[in-house]
């Protein structure tokens, strides 16, 4: 599917949007920090790719009331990255 300029421009934001929290999170510059204190220069590349679908028109796009289940490692990472899940009540 061929995007309009408009299209692409918006997609671009998304991508220039996320560049720049990466860049100007502080968790990722303390994180950098640590490993300069541990005797390393770090290289990052990123690479982002946006993939877009257009609506349906039959389409509920109402948030659905799914679930998911967290594995100890992704909690670990959660964790890590200063992010705190709370137990869900029954």
């Amino acid at each position: 599917m061929e995007m309009d300029e408009d299209t692409k421009r918006l997609a671009e934001e998304v991508g220039t949007a996320i560049n720049e929290s990466v860049r100007d999170s502080p968790a990722v510059a303390a994180a950098i920090e640590r490993l300069r204190e541990a005797g390393f220069e770090m290289e990052l590349t990123l690479k982002l790719e946006i993939g877009l679908r257009p609506q349906s028109d039959g389409e509920d796009h109402q948030p659905s009331n799914g679930s998911f289940e967290l594995t100890d490692e992704d909690l670990r990472i959660l964790r890590s990255m200063k992010i705190k899940i709370e137990p869900e009540e029954p």
